[in-house]
């Protein structure tokens, strides 16, 4: 006998696809290529800002999976996940689970934390305060830590769930395996 894989499910459309990995390049650039100062550290940083607030936007106007209503990690969802993770079952949901959810929250905050504190020392009455400059290397190890927890977090819930997740970020279509 063997057991029921369910269909492949159209989870995340094409404009959640490119914001996500849009975002990774802006934060891998920053982070890795360019120099803290240069024009183009400044623009990506714009770049990710923006892309965020499109997200959130469409958080509110695209489709099912995108919508924060769909995912939005209330307390009571929160701890079903986890009680479900706990006991060894399988929590299965469409889009993010309620870990995800989280962590997709706190990854937007950081980006815009970044943006603002980056835009702020532009500004004559922020340019060159040590603390802001400080706040903003802060920040941005906090997102480089958060983001590989996400990254290392992906790949464990699709071995749990064996669901190909990371594949779904590019096809936008969840397999089950």
């Amino acid at each position: 006998m063997t057991a029921h894989v369910p269909a492949p499910q159209r989870v995340w459309d094409p404009f959640v696809r490119v914001f996500h990995w849009s975002l990774v390049a802006c934060v891998l650039l920053n982070s890795f290529v360019v120099d803290d100062g240069e024009d183009l550290h400044q623009w990506l940083g714009y770049l990710a800002s923006a892309l965020v607030v499109l997200r959130i936007v469409w958080g509110f106007v695209g489709t099912r999976h995108a919508r924060f209503a769909d995912f939005w990690p209330t307390p009571a969802r929160v701890l079903q996940h986890l009680r479900a993770l706990r006991a060894g079952r399988l929590d299965q949901h469409a889009g993010h689970n309620p870990l995800g959810a989280l962590m997709m929250l706190a990854l937007i905050s950081l980006v815009l934390a970044l943006g603002l504190t980056g835009w702020l020392q532009t500004t004559d009455t922020f340019w060159g305060e040590e603390w802001l400059q400080d706040l903003h290397e802060a920040v941005g190890e906090g997102l480089l830590i958060a983001a590989g927890q996400h990254a290392a977090a992906a790949l464990v819930m699709g071995r749990i769930e064996r669901t190909r997740l990371v594949k779904a970020m590019v096809t936008g279509v969840k397999e089950r395996y």
